[in-house]
């Protein structure tokens, strides 16, 4: 399927329909590269109000459900909480390719997509 660019109101209708299921997510923000895996519960969007800085974005995509994180080379622990938070702003781009999304910010890029 070709690559598609979404609006956040596309982009939140085709993610809600992966409720329930399996997700891996790639982080890839300067020197930092996380995956995810987690049991998708619940999908939110959260306004921080006290941002003062450009550190911490005034918006966030929270992906809620139970997963691990890669720690290193497989090898993989508990997630902290049961909430990855994906920070956005009103320049970041929303990709879809079929099976995979990608969210694109200033600060990085984020990959989901359905686990196996």
């Amino acid at each position: 399927m070709d690559q598609l660019f979404l609006s956040i109101e596309e982009f939140n209708e085709l993610i809600k329909q992966w409720n329930g299921r399996k997700i891996k997510i790639v982080k890839h923000e300067l020197d930092d590269f996380d995956e995810t895996l987690m049991d998708l519960s619940a999908i939110s969007y959260s306004k921080n109000p006290n941002t003062i800085d450009d550190y911490e974005s005034m918006y966030s995509l929270n992906l809620n459900g139970s997963g691990v994180i890669e720690t290193t080379t497989n090898n993989f622990e508990s997630l902290p909480s049961e909430l990855y938070e994906i920070p956005l702003e009103n320049s970041a781009l929303y990709e879809f390719e079929g099976n995979r999304f990608i969210v694109s910010t200033s600060r990085g890029v984020y990959t989901i997509e359905l686990a196996e």
